[in-house]
């Protein structure tokens, strides 16, 4: 049986307008189309007004829950009628074949939702200090993902999909998780994963790194001092999550990251003088996401005392 696709964009602000023609776009000139185009607007009535009139033949919905991406991509997954439910940001362009690309795994009917590599599109070149072990920094997929379909703990949400059926064994994504307007939190679809295989142990959950698209990179995360603000984030949002679903399961991948993926990497670069400002940045990152992690770790603790 051929599935049906519903395909849902969530937007939140007017200086993305270009991104997210760009985004639709790409979405209408896919070589297996959507059987729809949802885009959900997250509290911004302007905004709203705008992509009703300019996307006449698209729906466009204001979103029903919490202001948030959370509660934009609920109402996109109450609104859906398709057997699969895609996200794509609303900066990021799919290349031509990727929703045929990231259908492909759910043949298999154990698997519950597919990812894709996302690729960093760098206002310029990559800055050298930048470790493409921290492209998760700018929401892209980064250096020690695996190479060929995989099963993961989760996909990256700026390109992901999941089958409508999962949301009604599972429920939705948590809002209070994840990025509300601009600000840096994320991890919302960490959190829903991880309980989507609480309710289905046998669901499969697949990195697929043929279907791609392509994240725009602003020119204000390519500092440093974003580096260090999402890195903080990253961390906290990863505490919350723990304190929702518990330490073991939340930090299952983090841990391999940190034995395995940052050794490696902090070792390669330091071989070579002119790469020493990478290796800095690896050594820098991991200490303020930590950072981040320790601190809103202590703040859970210090609550349940209290409340005790």
């Amino acid at each position: 049986m051929t599935l049906t696709v519903s395909v849902v964009i969530c937007i939140f602000t007017e200086r993305r307008w270009d991104d997210i023609i760009a985004a639709v776009d790409s979405i209408q000139n896919q070589c297996r189309q959507p059987a729809e185009l949802i885009i959900v607007v997250d509290h911004n009535d302007e905004l709203f007004q705008r992509a009703r009139n300019f996307f006449g033949d698209v729906m466009v919905v204001a979103s029903r829950g919490a202001r948030g991406l959370s509660g934009a991509r609920n109402t996109g997954v109450q609104l859906a009628s398709g057997d699969v439910v895609v996200f794509l940001d609303d900066d990021a362009r799919a290349r031509q074949e990727w929703l045929e690309r990231l259908l492909a795994p759910y043949a298999d009917q154990a698997v519950q939702g597919v990812g894709g590599l996302v690729v960093a599109d760098w206002p310029t070149d990559r800055p050298g200090w930048f470790p493409p072990e921290f492209d998760w920094v700018v929401g892209c997929s980064y250096a020690g993902m695996p190479t060929a379909r995989e099963q993961v703990r989760n996909p990256i949400g700026a390109a992901m999909s999941v089958r409508k059926s999962a949301f009604t064994r599972a429920g939705g994504f948590t809002e209070g998780v994840g990025r509300v307007s601009a600000d840096t939190s994320g991890c919302d679809e960490t959190e829903f994963f991880i309980r989507l295989r609480r309710v289905l142990p046998a669901a499969k959950i697949m990195y697929e790194p043929m279907a791609v698209v392509e994240h725009r990179v602003t020119t204000e995360r390519v500092s440093f001092a974003y580096f260090r603000r999402r890195c903080y984030a990253e961390g906290t949002s990863t505490a919350l999550v723990a304190h929702l679903v518990g330490t073991q399961v939340a930090l299952a991948a983090e841990r391999r990251y940190v034995r395995h993926t940052l050794p490696r990497a902090i070792a390669g670069n330091l071989r070579s003088v002119d790469r020493w400002p990478r290796a800095g940045a690896l050594v820098l990152g991991f200490i303020i996401t930590s950072t981040g992690y320790l601190v809103r770790r202590s703040n859970f603790v210090v609550s349940a005392v209290m409340a005790g």
